[in-house]
């Protein structure tokens, strides 16, 4: 809900170079992902949970303080009333539901492997010290994929890099993941796996944009998105529990339906694309 708003003020800014604007404003979000597991698990040591989340919800209106008194939006809102057939009308264009769709899938493979990386991680052998550190360097990694691949996006075209960054992704779970069996692999697979998500987590967004006429709307039909996106994080531990427990506690059926879930979700936002300019490979779109 914080991100939410100032996400899309960021977007309605920018046209020429909006992956790039956007990819700098999640890359702050990535690092908030790298300063509080950090901060969680050296303050839990010594101060109980119960404080650790009260320092935690501390920062919180801090730095949204910042952002309040700095976001500004570009289009006046507008008076209406809420209408729940206005968020789903944008699912009659065919291009934005292709998107959708594959956003779905996309983000259900990425944050299954985002969530159980620690838990696999586990089954290596890793120490626990070492395992506190896997999430921040994903995020770390996550920081550079969100900022360089969004600017890259702006001169090969936003959808050319997202389908590029999500084959490499689901590479890495096919080829890193899956095999790793050391401390030295998963770290890798971390790292990897963090850049290449970060920059789907930056462009995702601006594709709704690309594929908006009416800025205006921009805030109802990323509302669309997101709820549709939202499932995949609701349904992606009940799945990744049944289908660890299916292979005896093993993750292998885990990471399997991962990379096949990242993958679809890969074809689907080039049909999206090929629904835009057709089998044009070199367009810039």
């Amino acid at each position: 809900m914080l991100f939410f708003p100032a996400m899309t003020s960021c977007i309605s800014w920018f046209l020429k170079k909006r992956a790039r604007a956007f990819g700098v404003i999640a890359g702050g979000a990535s690092i908030g992902g790298v300063i509080f597991p950090i901060m969680v698990s050296h303050l839990v040591p010594q101060v109980g949970f119960g404080w650790t989340m009260r320092i935690c919800a501390f920062f919180i209106p801090g730095l949204s303080t910042i952002g309040n008194l700095t976001i500004r939006c570009r289009l006046k809102p507008t008076k209406k009333t809420f209408s729940i057939l206005e968020f789903v009308k944008p699912l009659q264009e065919r291009p934005f539901a292709l998107l959708n769709i594959g956003g779905f899938f996309g983000f259900l493979g990425l944050f299954i492997a985002i969530s159980y990386i620690v838990v696999q991680a586990q089954t290596t052998g890793m120490s626990v010290y070492l395992q506190n550190y896997l999430v921040p360097i994903l995020n770390g990694a996550s920081f550079f994929g969100r900022v360089l691949p969004g600017h890259v996006a702006d001169k090969i075209g936003r959808f050319n890099m997202m389908v590029i960054m999500c084959t490499i992704s689901v590479v890495f779970i096919f080829a890193v993941w899956i095999p790793a069996k050391t401390n030295a692999t998963v770290i890798a697979f971390s790292t990897l796996h963090g850049f290449a998500s970060g920059a789907y987590i930056s462009i995702q967004p601006t594709l709704i944009a690309g594929i908006t006429t009416d800025m205006s709307k921009l805030g109802v039909r990323n509302g669309t998105s997101f709820a549709i996106i939202s499932f995949a994080s609701l349904i992606k531990s009940p799945i990744a529990g049944a289908l660890i427990k299916a292979c005896d506690g093993k993750f292998w059926g885990l990471q399997t339906f991962a990379g096949l879930a990242l993958g679809l979700g890969t074809l689907l936002i080039f049909s999206t694309r090929t629904a835009l300019v057709r089998l044009k490979l070199m367009a810039k779109v």
